[in-house]
């Protein structure tokens, strides 16, 4: 078998990447019509892109390395290419981002939260996306082990089991910087934006599956065990890979990890005997070792050799690692209890119709349905117009990501209707 490497692919090979934007305002709860959006390559611009009604945009192609450079550890050229962009409307703070990164044959998703502005010309924000933790240089994990003593509760989360939290807060920078700033960022958006930075959505998905285990975790090991919160911090994880994950606010995500995340979020390692998710730290397994965690590089050749996530973290963690399920996620009106498609008749269609009926309020692209409990036609396409705005898979079926994002964004419509 040939092994490619970086002299083996023609530089001159360029491959073809693609970017679609998500503009919104007051936490999701409003899409932002007509934004107008730039994109630029060393200071020329390249497109312009204006939002619809959703705030959305048509995707647009990009040139960036060819794939096969994401795919070797050895990689002497840098697999993605980075664009900036500018997104400005009337009345709202314009934004510049720098460094979005682009890998070939993916869907890059660029999300903007403007915030209102009173000046008639308001100050720019500006958002510079980092390297990829793959390609940049980075501080190396600082071990801990792997299984945390539990603390008394503080009445910040239940500790009786683990639960999906509807919020993690990020402190950006090293856990003792006070001055560094804390985000709050939901749940399965900081685990899509760490995944982002941390593997290449170029990878096989049960790679991309078995990075998000670990990921995920790791996370919800410090909100279980309040890690931080333990030692008197106002935060759940840092944004230091010195000791936690890499993350950054406002960074690009692919849709190839986002999908995955939303299929599997309610996820997470363990092991017999304990009641915490695994501390699963990870390295990229290239320039540092790190035996008994998960080798990034590594879990991609598994992957393509055609291992399963769950065989591809046993490898790393042991055979007696398995997948558990949390029972319970915080911030959403009703838990979900099964698949619902054109024919399904239950009180949880008439949940799916009342809260679409309201998401349409704000999102008026999504047809108004008749809350009957009947899963008809309308019905249906109402859920893949959702789908569609939202970068869910268009199948016109209420499985559980599709459950769970309308839950979120019917949270953020209600609380702003009620503000209003």
């Amino acid at each position: 078998m040939l092994i490619k490497t970086s002299e083996t692919i023609k530089s001159n090979n360029d491959g073809i990447g693609r970017l679609r934007f998500n503009i919104f305002t007051e936490n999701e709860a409003l899409p932002v019509d007509e934004a107008r959006i730039k994109v630029f390559t060393k200071d020329k611009q390249i497109e312009e892109l204006v939002t619809d009604s959703s705030g959305t945009t048509l995707s647009v192609d990009l040139k960036c390395p060819d794939k096969e450079f994401s795919l070797i550890s050895d990689s002497t050229i840098k697999p993605y290419a980075e664009y900036d962009v500018e997104v400005s409307i009337n009345g709202f703070e314009p934004v510049h981002i720098e460094g979005v990164e682009i890998l070939a044959d993916t869907t890059a998703i660029q999300r903007v939260n403007l915030n209102k502005s009173q000046e008639i010309i308001a100050p720019e924000r500006t958002i510079q996306i980092p390297e990829h933790t793959l390609w940049g240089v980075f501080p190396e994990k600082i071990p801990e082990d792997e299984i945390k003593e539990l603390p008394p509760p503080t009445g910040f989360v239940v500790l009786d089991n683990p639960v999906i939290p509807e919020f993690i807060v990020v402190h950006a920078g090293h856990p003792d910087d006070a001055s560094a700033k804390n985000y709050y960022v939901k749940y399965r958006d900081y685990i899509k934006n760490v995944a982002s930075s941390e593997i290449y959505a170029t990878w096989p998905a049960n790679t991309i599956r078995a990075n998000v285990l670990a990921i995920m975790s790791f996370t919800l090991n410090r909100v279980f065990t309040e890690w931080y919160r333990g030692k008197g911090k106002n935060f759940t994880i840092t944004s230091s890979t010195q000791f936690d994950q890499a993350f950054t606010y406002g960074r690009n995500i692919y849709n190839e990890i986002s999908v995955i995340v939303d299929e599997i979020f309610q996820n997470y390692i363990t092991r017999p005997g304990i009641r915490q998710p695994l501390f699963a730290q990870y390295c990229d397994g290239q320039r540092a070792s790190c035996p008994n965690w998960l080798s990034q590089w590594g879990s991609k050749t598994l992957g393509d050799q055609g291992h399963d996530a769950v065989s591809i973290l046993r490898r790393y963690y042991g055979g007696n690692v398995y997948l558990d399920q949390a029972k319970q996620v915080s911030g959403v009106p009703t838990s979900f209890t099964g698949d619902l498609s054109e024919g399904s008749r239950s009180e949880a269609v008439r949940t799916i119709q009342t809260q679409l009926n309201a998401i349409s309020n704000n999102y008026p692209a999504i047809p108004k349905n008749r809350v009957d409990g009947i899963f008809g036609p309308s019905t249906r396409d109402s859920v893949e117009t959702f789908q569609k705005i939202f970068n869910i898979p268009q199948t016109g079926i209420v499985n559980s990501a599709t459950w769970y994002r309308i839950s979120d964004i019917y949270v953020a419509v209600t609380k702003l209707a009620q503000l209003v």
